[in-house]
């Protein structure tokens, strides 16, 4: 079976919440795709509920791309900590902090429900699992303790 990174990383040692950049990977065009760990929440001492994970993913799949370019994916990790965030191009950690800091802001601050873009039974597979209350309030924490750019010490939050 190929080596995960993932399922390498130490996750007793990380100190959430972060941007860590997984990988780079080139297609056969040269193309790169970076793959990033977009960690809210320390791994094994807590969890994003279900609802507000879900209302974070489709409201920062939006999001995101107004605010940086190249974004391809933003997808929750089963554990429910954080997300994998997949861009063209090798973007700087510090540029994707700043778009998901400012975000995340917008989640917290300013967000109405009709922000919430695909909660129909057409654009979604799950839509009656949403909560923005939960998203705002998991956003609101992420934002007091910063997002660190070094997934194992408090780096420019």
């Amino acid at each position: 079976m190929p080596e995960i990174e993932s399922f390498t990383l130490d996750h007793t040692a990380v100190l959430a919440p972060y941007v860590r950049r997984i990988g780079v990977e080139h297609g056969p065009s040269g193309d790169a795709i970076t793959n990033f760990d977009v960690r809210l929440v320390q791994p094994n001492e807590g969890e994003i509920p279900t609802a507000g994970l879900h209302t974070l993913e489709h409201m920062l799949a939006g999001l995101l791309r107004e605010r940086i370019a190249g974004v391809i994916d933003i997808s929750p990790f089963g554990c429910r900590t954080g997300f994998h965030l997949l861009m063209w191009g090798e973007p700087a950690v510090a540029d994707v902090v700043r778009a998901l800091t400012d975000s995340l802001r917008f989640i917290a601050e300013d967000a109405v429900e009709a922000d919430i873009p695909g909660v129909s039974a057409l654009a979604c597979g799950n839509y009656r699992d949403h909560s923005l209350h939960s998203a705002r309030e998991w956003a609101k924490v992420v934002l007091e303790r910063g997002i660190s750019q070094d997934a194992f010490a408090r780096v420019g939050v």
